[in-house]
Formats: C-alpha cells, sequence, structure tokens
C-alpha cells in the first residue's frame, strides 16, 4: 500500500522522498499508550491546562470537562494510522478496514513527507499563540488532504474530478467526523478546532497552489501562515492590489495585571477563535462570522484571584467601525450571560491609536485589576 502511494505522492506534492518512510503496525491498546504520551509533556500539559481554564472562563465548555480525557479519547477514536515527528516512523492500527487505511496511508505518507522539509513537531507544538498554531496545522492537515485526493484520484483538478467537486469533499470530512460516537458529543469548540484544519487549511492549499504551481509553503517558512485570518481569508495571505501584495499580520497583544496579580496562562484565541465564541454565544452564524471579520489581534490572560480564577480578554479591530460592531455584540453578550457568582464588564477605547475591546470576567467581589490602560499594543510582527 505504501509502495504504491508513494510515487502518486511525490507527483502530487512536488517533492521527493529523501529516503522511505519507515512503517510499523500497532494494536488499539499500543495507539491509546501513544496519545497518552504526548500529554505527558510538560509543556503540553500546560498548554492544554491553559485552553481548559480559558474555554471554560469564557462559557465555551462545561464547567465538569476533562479536556485532557476528551481529547485522548478523540484521537484514540479517531486514529487508524499516524506518523509520529518524533519516531519519524509511521503507524498503522492492526485490523483496520483495507479501504479506510489506504486512505489515512495515504494522508499520513504526506506527514511523512513533510516532516523530510521541515520539523513538524516544533511548528505545531508553539507555546502561548495558539492561533498561529492552528494556522501551521491548517497548512499541513490541509496539504495532507490535498494531496491525498490528488493522489488516489486521476491526475486532474480534484474540484472537477471527484463527483459533487470541493463542497462535496468539505461534507464527506465533516460527515466522518460526525458520524464518531465521540466527537458527536464533543463541545462545539473542541470539533469546529478538530475541522478547522482539515476543511479550511484543504482549501487554503488549493488556492495557494493555484497561484503557486508545483510548491507548498512549508519548503520556505517566510510562506507559512501566521494566523487563522490568513487561512480564512486569501486577501489577508496573498494581499490586495491596494496593499501590493503586503500581508495582513496580527497585531501583538499584551496586558498588564494590576495590583500586583500574576499571570496563570496567557494566549490568544485568534479570528477564528473569537469566532466561535460569539457562534456558540448567540447562535448567529451571520452574527458570528461578521462580529470577527475584523479581527487584527487578541491576547487573554486568566489570573487566580482570592475568591477564584479570573480571565481578561483585549481585541484589537482593524477600523473603529469593527470594534464598535464587536463591542455591540459582546454588550448581547453579556447581557444574556448566566454564570452566577461571575462579574463581567465589557469596555472600549483607543490604545496607542488602535481601537481594542476589553473582556473582563472575575469572581464577584474580587477586584478586576484590569483595564484598557492595562493593554498594550505592539509593533506587527
Amino acid at each position: 500500500m505504501v509502495a504504491r502511494a508513494i510515487p502518486n505522492i511525490e507527483r502530487s506534492v512536488g517533492l521527493k522522498f529523501k529516503h522511505p518512510p519507515v512503517v510499523q503496525m500497532r494494536d488499539k491498546a499500543q495507539v491509546r499508550a501513544y496519545v497518552l504520551q504526548q500529554f505527558e509533556d510538560s509543556a503540553a500539559q500546560r498548554d492544554l491546562a491553559s485552553t481548559e481554564a480559558a474555554y471554560k472562563l469564557l462559557g465555551m465548555i462545561p464547567d465538569t470537562l476533562d479536556l485532557k480525557k476528551l481529547e485522548t479519547d478523540l484521537l484514540v477514536e479517531q486514529i487508524v494510522g499516524y506518523y509520529d515527528p518524533k519516531t519519524k516512523v509511521l503507524y498503522v492500527v492492526q485490523g483496520a478496514d483495507p479501504t479506510t487505511a489506504e486512505t489515512v496511508v495515504t494522508h499520513e505518507l504526506v506527514h511523512a513527507l513533510q516532516d523530510q522539509y521541515v520539523n513538524l513537531d516544533s511548528i505545531q507544538t508553539a507555546m502561548g499563540d495558539d492561533d498561529r498554531t492552528l494556522a501551521a496545522q491548517a497548512v499541513f492537515e490541509g496539504d495532507a488532504v490535498f494531496e491525498q485526493l490528488e493522489a488516489m484520484l486521476p491526475p486532474g483538478n480534484v474540484a472537477v474530478t471527484l463527483p459533487g467537486g470541493w463542497d462535496r469533499v468539505r461534507e464527506e470530512i465533516r460527515n466522518n467526523q460526525s458520524s464518531m460516537p465521540v466527537f458527536s458529543r464533543a463541545p462545539l469548540v473542541i470539533q469546529e478546532t478538530v475541522l478547522f484544519p482539515y476543511l479550511s487549511g484543504a482549501e487554503f492549499i488549493r488556492t495557494y497552489k493555484e497561484r503557486n504551481h508545483g510548491s507548498v509553503p512549508y519548503t520556505d517558512m517566510k510562506n507559512m501562515p501566521v494566523s487563522s485570518e490568513q487561512i480564512l481569508h486569501i486577501y489577508s495571505y496573498f494581499g490586495t492590489p491596494d496593499s501590493a501584495g503586503k500581508r495582513d499580520v496580527p497585531t501583538p497583544v499584551t496586558i498588564a495585571l494590576a495590583g500586583g496579580a500574576t499571570p496563570t496562562f496567557t494566549n490568544d484565541l485568534g479570528e477564528f477563535g473569537t469566532r466561535l465564541f460569539l457562534y456558540q454565544q448567540l447562535q448567529s452564524q451571520d452574527d458570528a462570522v461578521r462580529g470577527a471579520a475584523g479581527w487584527d489581534g487578541d491576547r487573554y490572560v486568566v489570573w487566580q484571584t482570592s475568591q477564584g480564577p479570573a480571565i481578561a480578554w483585549a481585541t484589537v479591530w482593524d477600523t473603529p467601525e469593527d470594534a464598535a460592531d464587536f463591542y455591540s455584540l459582546m454588550q448581547r453578550v453579556r447581557s444574556g450571560w448566566s454564570r452566577p457568582g461571575r462579574a463581567t464588564q465589557v469596555t472600549t477605547s483607543e490604545v496607542s491609536g488602535r481601537p481594542v475591546v476589553l473582556w473582563v470576567d472575575t469572581p464577584t467581589g474580587a477586584r478586576a485589576d484590569v483595564t484598557t490602560a492595562n493593554v498594550r499594543i505592539g509593533a506587527t510582527r
């Protein structure tokens, strides 16, 4: 199966394997042990704890959810084969359906090829910038989806060759995931974050390859997108005629807590995470997409008060109109916020000439320790 797939993958990607991939078999118990091991790294544990704390404080997952257990169950449920960048081995699960295995092996072989040209492990595990990590995952998973289809179908445009075109690809990926019991019970933010690299990432790669025939972005790190905004909006990555092709890169945001408070975690949501937050709270796709569209950077910080955990989330916007729209939507979120024992404030102001919206949620009676005066806007990266 691997021998059959390799020449088709090389043709589709436009790169040659520098050496043959190593392939080994694993049973389900070994797969679960492998997945659990991925969460034992101290940095990975801290990152997962950060995400869990922030999502709970933002009302995006239930307070009782054990995110580590859910992520473990999700990965075990979905794995038929996987490429491990640490061991440089492609593992195939014993007893897998041959048709499914062929699709997965082709997909994972693309990852094996990617890893021979760039260090997958280091790029996809950057700490403190989830949005940038998500963008990198979208490139690698999107490329694997696109090249897998190219390798398994007759030569030609995937959107033309495949019955139903590109919309059919998106539908199949979403349906396949939704048919899995653990995935179907997961909170919306977890489901959509899992799907984003495959769906939006594959569309990004398709557009990239249409504009850059015979190349992929990861062979030159300057070509890697740095935000979910650049994955979602072609103009943000490739630029517009007015911008002379200049990319729209995120504006760095930092939050300095007052009163001697010490941050427990700090990270970002990005445009995609902001869109998910709005959708989950307002249940309106139009409001969510419109409200997040002017995103230009964000940062949240979690800290511990004497009464419990608190969160401040600062967002910077392209225009005052974008900020005003987001502020209005966040006021609607706040008015429907039903979290007993919590005090929530939404404010907007101009910081260093840029429009900023600040969401602060603390235990009732605790000091907020954050205003827009504590928000810093840095130079674009």
